[in-house]
């Protein structure tokens, strides 16, 4: 599998912009020509294409089939100046280019209970499966942990449309309303699956909670949004087949970042081995994996590698770009 930016690009307008919160804001797209935008499944992701090239993957958390797109977009501090630039550009009446859906975090309706749990602005792909697992009549419970209720998006529709399957976590109410997810698991149905998306430290905990509880790999579902992410390391070389460019990956810079100096173009949005929009085919070498994109199994069989983070524990590497 080669991961790039999708090939359907489609030219989108903000039919509706609503700000959640002091930092979070809704923003509703439908096509620009008036037709009904591409069908989706819970947990999939848009790309986001800013008049400079800048790209920036969100999750769709509205139902699906409704022939829109709805986003909620974190206006992040910390953040690269994608979103800032969505907070600040995009009103209602804006046109803007997205993708096709693509979607990395499934769902499976088939088990027995859900346990969907969201730490802030990762709410937004549980809000999805949620209405997916209601429409098919499935159980579920939706966790959603916030800093406070102030800063909760999204509360009276979740209030509306879940009622008591949504559970509340907010900080600043005390221990008795933090999650527990260790306990949530141990409770739960057998073959129950969770699945988790938020800050990545929150989200390690999650997981690592859901494994101690017994739940297997197979039943933990994760996407991450950000991640730390260390790319030095030994310097090494890199081959470029397509393009028939060899470059030197220095020990403090990735091949994305080498490859770009050399006049090779890779596609990244993320830049911390999250989202996998420069997944690339390795033919020779063995890569070092970094990213929070693979699956264990995919990095186990070595013929792909995240070119933003990953390095090569190999002195070599061939890649088909």
């Amino acid at each position: 599998m080669t991961s790039s930016i999708n090939e359907t690009l489609i030219r989108a307008t903000v039919t509706r912009r609503e700000n959640q919160t002091d930092d979070i804001a809704l923003f509703e797209l439908s096509a620009a020509d008036g037709s009904a935008l591409p069908p989706f499944q819970a947990g999939a992701h848009i790309d986001v294409i800013l008049d400079d090239d800048t790209i920036r993957q969100y999750s769709l958390s509205n139902a699906p089939g409704e022939g829109v797109y709805r986003l909620g977009i974190l206006n992040d501090p910390n953040s690269r100046g994608g979103s800032k630039r969505i907070h600040a550009e995009l009103e209602t009446g804006a046109e803007l280019t997205i993708s096709a859906p693509r979607n990395h975090f499934p769902l499976e309706l088939a088990a027995s209970h859900s346990l969907l749990i969201g730490g802030g602005i990762g709410i937004t792909p549980m809000i999805a499966m949620a209405y997916a697992l209601k429409a098919a009549g499935r159980s579920f419970e939706l966790h959603y942990c916030s800093r406070s209720e102030s800063k909760a998006a999204f509360l009276a529709e979740l209030k509306r449309e879940f009622g008591e399957q949504l559970v509340l976590h907010f900080d600043d109410a005390g221990d008795a309303a933090r999650i527990d997810p260790k306990a949530l698991c141990q409770d739960a149905v057998q073959g129950s699956h969770v699945y988790v998306c938020g800050p990545g430290g929150f989200m390690d905990w999650v997981i690592e909670q859901s494994k101690a509880a017994g739940l297997p790999d197979a039943q933990i579902h994760f996407e991450y949004f950000s991640a730390e992410v260390d790319i030095s390391g030994e310097a090494f070389e890199v081959f470029a087949e397509t393009s028939g460019v060899t470059v030197q990956v220095g020990p403090n810079e990735s091949i994305a970042t080498a490859l770009k100096a050399a006049g090779v173009k890779v596609q990244m949005s993320c830049e911390e081995g999250v989202c996998g929009t420069c997944i690339c085919d390795v033919l020779e070498g063995t890569p070092d994996h970094r990213d929070h994109f693979l699956t264990e199994e995919e990095k186990e069989d070595n013929d792909q590698i995240a070119l933003c983070c990953s390095r090569a524990k190999s002195a070599r590497l061939v890649i088909d770009i």
